[in-house]
């Protein structure tokens, strides 16, 4: 189903408080790594929120994962001082692993291997 104008709206105000929230907390720079957010996806009803994480060059995502998740209340309570104004109920905060990343780097390294064994056979 498309997504609907006020859907992505909302997504794009709570992607760019939660960039902000994040270097504020401190959760940007974690592990050895960089954390941002890919992406935020809306329900229709506006009650959920489902935020995409990018891990880049974090040595325990799990760890990083669980630590987000232990935050996710005062997360959610610096989203609703931001965009209380803006917003009827504050959505539920849902966090995911993006892995497009890891996708990408692995197709380009099987991306090499292939044109690596064309240049071996000629």
């Amino acid at each position: 189903m498309e997504e609907g104008k006020r859907q992505r709206q909302v997504a794009g105000a709570l992607q760019e408080e939660l960039n902000d929230i994040f270097r504020r907390l401190g959760l940007s720079m974690t592990d050895g790594g960089m954390v941002s957010i890919s992406s935020v996806k809306v329900t229709p009803d506006l009650l959920e929120a489902r935020i995409y994480l990018s891990l880049f060059q974090v040595k325990d995502n799990a760890a990083v994962m669980k630590t987000i998740e232990s935050r996710a209340w005062e997360i959610k309570k610096e989203l609703a001082d931001r965009v209380k104004h803006q917003l009827r109920r504050i959505p539920v905060l849902h966090f995911y692993q993006d892995d497009t990343l890891d996708h990408v780097f692995k197709m380009e390294e099987i991306f090499k291997k292939i044109e690596d064994e064309k240049k071996r056979e000629e």
